[in-house]
């Protein structure tokens, strides 16, 4: 696994924890009640696995571009 790989999916689980909350602390404030309990859980996991996905897609995306300026950078220092 690289090291950008690993960032990735480091910095995604923290913007997914960070999304999970964010919808869930109603609920833990106790805000809410009944089928409102329900829908901020659900939007909690449908909104961690959201920002999950695209932090990932986007940190991957980013450095997918970088490469190949630098493989070209080293091809031409040999």
């Amino acid at each position: 696994m690289t090291t950008e790989t690993v960032f990735a999916l480091c910095s995604a689980a923290l913007y997914a924890a960070a999304a999970f909350l964010l919808f869930v602390l109603p609920v833990l404030y106790g805000w809410v009640s009944g089928s409102a309990k329900s829908g901020c859980i659900t939007a909690a996991g449908v909104a961690a696995a959201a920002a999950f996905v695209a932090r990932t897609v986007e940190v991957l995306w980013r450095f997918g571009q970088r490469a190949p300026e630098a493989d070209q950078r080293s091809a031409r220092s040999r």
